[in-house]
């Protein structure tokens, strides 16, 4: 058997882009053979998916599954939004979010979960369609929200096809009420969380730190104006009051009618259910929200290319 010394490991990984410890396994495998390795590595989907590692990744597709009292949403990046559109991945990211679904969302438990239909773990797929369709690709995040009775409606803003889109939305609901009834009413409420983008569920959930920074700027305008301060203590309140009907989803006008607050449209469903409904929680996932985009210089690139 042949030795696989670290020159030879190292010769294997500047050839093939992919990791150091499965350049060594390939080696292991194929008897210190670089080009027996290179196509073992390719064969697995492994080789140059370390290089493409390192693009940026904020395109792809989110993607929900259900089974009435759980639900799930997980996003699935890619490079550029024309691998979104491509029917492996799609079906990629669909078979992540069952995947998820089955683990109630655990991030950590759906990477290392196999694969439906494969030997492979989740991770190792992602890592063999890299290979195949040439863009890095991420499993960035999965949320979930479970109830014991009621449902988690779901819903896909601008549906790419079933289940798959650029911004899901879950929403909880504990009730007794039938389901096909707060269904409905989550689908409303989902598409009102889809608009509007809420901070937080309610006053209590706010981040403090926000909180304060939202006060902070407000004293200052007032003070600007010129007001005494027992004045302004009651503009803040006022002013406050005001930015939480804006940012808190229960304290926020339904927009589907205009008028009512949100708290009082569950309440409404709950009187007309003839049972009590509890809003539980809620997810927003947009896709590529928070991510760091490049915006490369096509024509100097091709340019540098060219001069290579």
């Amino acid at each position: 058997m042949a030795q696989i010394t670290a020159s030879l490991v190292k010769e294997l990984r500047d050839k093939s882009g992919a990791g150091m410890m499965d350049c060594k396994k390939a080696l292991i495998e194929n008897d210190g053979d670089i080009e027996a390795s290179i196509d073992w590595l390719r064969q697995k989907g492994i080789s140059k998916a370390e290089k493409k590692s390192g693009r940026v990744a904020a395109e792809g597709l989110v993607a929900v599954a259900s089974n009435g009292l759980c639900a799930i949403a997980v996003e699935v990046n890619s490079e550029t939004d024309f691998v979104a559109r491509n029917e492996q991945f799609q079906a990629l990211v669909k078979t992540v979010a069952e995947v998820a679904l089955a683990k109630g969302g655990d991030y950590d438990a759906t990477k290392s979960a196999t694969y439906t239909g494969s030997s492979n773990s989740v991770e190792a797929q992602i890592i063999e369609t890299i290979g195949n369709l040439g863009e890095n690709m991420n499993f960035r995040r999965s949320r979930g929200l479970s109830v014991s009775s009621g449902v988690v409606s779901t819903y896909i803003h601008n549906a790419v096809a079933p289940g798959l889109g650029k911004l899901a939305v879950l929403v909880a609901l504990e009730s007794n009420a039938p389901v096909a009834t707060l269904d409905g009413l989550g689908k409303q409420l989902a598409m009102h969380i889809a608009a509007t983008n809420p901070q937080s569920m309610t006053i209590a959930d706010m981040d403090p730190a926000a909180v304060e920074r939202e006060k902070a700027i407000l004293i200052e305008q007032a003070r600007d104006s010129g007001k005494p301060e027992e004045i302004i203590e009651k503009m803040i309140i006022g002013r406050m009051n005001k930015f939480y009907q804006e940012v808190v989803f229960v304290e926020q006008t339904f927009v589907i009618d205009g008028e009512t607050k949100i708290s009082k449209v569950v309440e409404n469903a709950a009187k007309e259910a003839g049972t009590d409904i509890k809003l539980t929680g809620y997810v927003r996932l947009e896709l590529g929200a928070g991510i760091e985009k490049t915006v490369d210089n096509f024509a100097a690139e091709v340019a540098a290319a060219v001069n290579s």
